[in-house]
Protein backbone atom coordinates (compact mmCIF):
# COMPACT_ATOMS: atom_id res chain seq x y z
CA UNK A 1 0.00 0.00 0.00
CA UNK A 2 2.91 2.37 0.74
CA UNK A 3 4.37 1.86 -2.74
CA UNK A 4 0.97 2.53 -4.33
CA UNK A 5 0.65 5.73 -2.33
CA UNK A 6 4.14 6.76 -3.39
CA UNK A 7 3.28 6.20 -7.04
CA UNK A 8 0.11 8.26 -6.65
CA UNK A 9 2.12 11.11 -5.14
CA UNK A 10 4.54 10.95 -8.08
CA UNK A 11 1.63 10.99 -10.52
CA UNK A 12 0.11 14.03 -8.83
CA UNK A 13 3.46 15.83 -8.89
CA UNK A 14 3.89 14.97 -12.57
CA UNK A 15 0.41 16.28 -13.29
CA UNK A 16 1.14 19.54 -11.45
CA UNK A 17 4.42 19.98 -13.30
CA UNK A 18 2.69 19.37 -16.63
CA UNK A 19 0.25 22.17 -15.85
CA UNK A 20 3.11 24.60 -15.33
CA UNK A 21 5.25 23.57 -18.29
CA UNK A 22 4.49 21.77 -21.51
CA UNK A 23 8.09 20.53 -21.78
CA UNK A 24 8.52 16.96 -20.60
CA UNK A 25 11.57 16.38 -18.43
CA UNK A 26 13.36 13.08 -18.97
CA UNK A 27 13.93 12.90 -15.22
CA UNK A 28 10.16 12.63 -14.81
CA UNK A 29 9.97 9.84 -17.38
CA UNK A 30 12.93 8.08 -15.77
CA UNK A 31 11.40 8.19 -12.30
CA UNK A 32 8.13 6.76 -13.59
CA UNK A 33 9.80 4.00 -15.61
CA UNK A 34 12.01 3.12 -12.62
CA UNK A 35 8.90 1.68 -10.99
CA UNK A 36 9.00 -1.05 -13.66
CA UNK A 37 12.74 -1.73 -13.34
CA UNK A 38 12.50 -5.40 -12.28
CA UNK A 39 10.24 -6.27 -15.20
CA UNK A 40 12.23 -4.20 -17.69
CA UNK A 41 15.51 -5.77 -16.56
CA UNK A 42 14.51 -9.39 -15.93
CA UNK A 43 11.21 -9.81 -17.80
CA UNK A 44 9.33 -10.76 -14.65
CA UNK A 45 7.17 -10.53 -12.69
CA UNK A 46 4.55 -9.43 -15.20
CA UNK A 47 2.93 -6.17 -14.14
CA UNK A 48 -0.86 -6.07 -13.96
CA UNK A 49 -3.28 -3.15 -14.26
CA UNK A 50 -3.39 -1.41 -10.89
CA UNK A 51 0.19 -2.35 -10.02
CA UNK A 52 2.69 0.45 -9.28
CA UNK A 53 4.39 -0.21 -12.62
CA UNK A 54 1.14 0.08 -14.59
CA UNK A 55 0.14 3.14 -12.58
CA UNK A 56 3.46 4.70 -13.61
CA UNK A 57 2.68 3.94 -17.27
CA UNK A 58 -0.67 5.65 -16.79
CA UNK A 59 1.35 8.64 -15.61
CA UNK A 60 3.44 8.51 -18.80
CA UNK A 61 0.25 8.31 -20.82
CA UNK A 62 -1.14 11.34 -18.97
CA UNK A 63 1.90 13.54 -19.51
CA UNK A 64 1.98 12.50 -23.18
CA UNK A 65 -1.30 14.35 -23.67
CA UNK A 66 -0.33 16.12 -26.90
CA UNK A 67 1.67 15.18 -29.97
CA UNK A 68 4.68 17.20 -28.80
CA UNK A 69 4.54 15.78 -25.28
CA UNK A 70 4.12 12.22 -26.59
CA UNK A 71 7.19 12.74 -28.78
CA UNK A 72 9.12 14.02 -25.76
CA UNK A 73 8.13 10.97 -23.70
CA UNK A 74 9.10 8.73 -26.63
CA UNK A 75 12.51 10.41 -26.99
CA UNK A 76 13.18 10.06 -23.27
CA UNK A 77 12.28 6.37 -23.39
CA UNK A 78 14.49 5.80 -26.44
CA UNK A 79 17.34 7.49 -24.57
CA UNK A 80 16.80 5.18 -21.61
CA UNK A 81 16.78 2.14 -23.90
CA UNK A 82 20.06 3.24 -25.47
CA UNK A 83 21.66 3.90 -22.08
CA UNK A 84 20.44 0.88 -20.11
CA UNK A 85 19.85 -1.77 -22.81
CA UNK A 86 16.81 -3.35 -21.11
CA UNK A 87 15.15 -6.66 -21.94
CA UNK A 88 13.74 -5.64 -25.35
CA UNK A 89 10.86 -8.12 -25.28
CA UNK A 90 9.82 -7.08 -21.79
CA UNK A 91 9.83 -3.36 -22.48
CA UNK A 92 7.94 -3.81 -25.77
CA UNK A 93 5.18 -5.82 -24.05
CA UNK A 94 4.89 -3.54 -21.04
CA UNK A 95 2.08 -1.24 -22.27
CA UNK A 96 0.00 -4.21 -23.46
CA UNK A 97 0.35 -6.00 -20.12
CA UNK A 98 -0.89 -2.85 -18.42
CA UNK A 99 -3.72 -2.35 -20.94
CA UNK A 100 -2.31 1.02 -22.01
CA UNK A 101 -1.53 2.49 -25.42
CA UNK A 102 1.18 5.14 -25.31
CA UNK A 103 0.66 6.06 -28.97
CA UNK A 104 4.04 4.61 -29.99
CA UNK A 105 5.92 1.33 -29.71
CA UNK A 106 8.63 1.07 -27.07
CA UNK A 107 11.36 -0.31 -29.28
CA UNK A 108 14.94 0.83 -29.95
CA UNK A 109 14.04 1.36 -33.62
CA UNK A 110 11.04 3.60 -32.97
CA UNK A 111 11.13 6.96 -34.74
CA UNK A 112 9.60 9.39 -32.25
CA UNK A 113 8.85 11.97 -34.92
Amino acid sequence: MGIHRGVMIILILVWCVSLVSSAIECTTVTSLVATCSNFITYGSPDPMPGSPCCDALLGLNSIGDSTDNRRSVCRCLMGLITTYNPNATAIATLPGLCGISLGFTIDPNTDCN
